[in-house]
């Protein structure tokens, strides 16, 4: 299987981190408003997206289905942060175009076994992971 790094990418979620650490990074956008989802698209025309669940809630399903019915987000990744798991939610978001979820109980573990800890370095840049705490894989 190959694995790509991301260049661009795409955070929705609420304020979980201060603006000014990501103002330098240009491959990184941050946004907390729903209004500014599409045209954040358009703009910065990302290879992933990441979705918290927490904060879209009920309008992630209307946000998914608008990118999955226009071919110009044909190629965009989409990665879905929950806080619990749960099977008939996370099979309908499947459906409707979630590539990979992460939950809280996985990050949250002082240590993660190889094969998870490989899996994130291989997405994302490591400038990257320690700007986000979502995905800040704590080390023992």
């Amino acid at each position: 299987m190959i694995r790509t790094r991301f260049k661009k990418i795409l955070l929705v979620a609420s304020t979980i981190f201060p603006e000014q650490q990501i103002t330098g990074y240009t491959d990184i956008r941050h946004i907390s408003s729903l209004n500014n989802i599409f045209p954040s698209i358009y703009e910065l025309n990302p290879d992933l997206i990441i979705f918290d669940y927490d904060f879209l809630g009920s309008e992630m399903e209307k946000v998914l289905r608008r990118i999955k019915m226009n071919k110009f987000y044909n190629k965009l990744k989409i990665y879905c942060y929950k806080s619990v798991p749960n099977e008939k939610t996370d099979s309908l978001l499947k459906t409707l175009g979630v590539d990979h979820f992460f939950y809280h109980e996985d990050l949250s573990q002082h240590s993660l076994n190889k094969t998870a800890s490989n899996s994130f370095n291989s997405i994302f840049d490591t400038s990257i992971k320690k700007w986000i705490p979502v995905f800040r894989i704590e080390q023992q």
